[in-house]
């Protein structure tokens, strides 16, 4: 599956913990989808080519997008152990803000 990195779009993180802030090293995506299924804390995750994901987590997620500007390479990076397809996940370099946008 090809995922299109969008410089000036939205990044997120899924979490279920409630946050102000990510910490440097925490995972973003601009697959919103994504995010929300990683919220659940699945210890299975999987999608097909047309991009549907399966997990099996079971816990309450929230959704943040990060309230900053970020900048590949100087803000964050390509997750360097990820078995996802190319730009799924990135990691973050320093810590980032965060908005809540969604209970899910």
């Amino acid at each position: 599956m090809t995922i299109e990195i969008i410089p000036e779009g939205l990044w997120y993180h899924g979490s279920p913990m409630l946050l102000s802030e990510l910490r440097a090293g925490s995972t973003i995506t601009q697959w919103r989808a994504l995010a929300e299924a990683f919220s659940h804390k699945p210890h299975r995750l999987c999608y097909d080519d047309m991009g549907r994901i399966e997990h099996d987590g079971q816990e309450k997620g929230y959704l943040y997008v990060i309230d900053e500007p970020v900048e590949i390479g100087q803000d964050i990076y390509p997750h360097p152990r990820s078995t996802m397809d190319a730009n799924a996940e990135f990691l973050t370099k320093r810590p980032l803000r965060v908005k809540l946008v969604a209970e899910l």
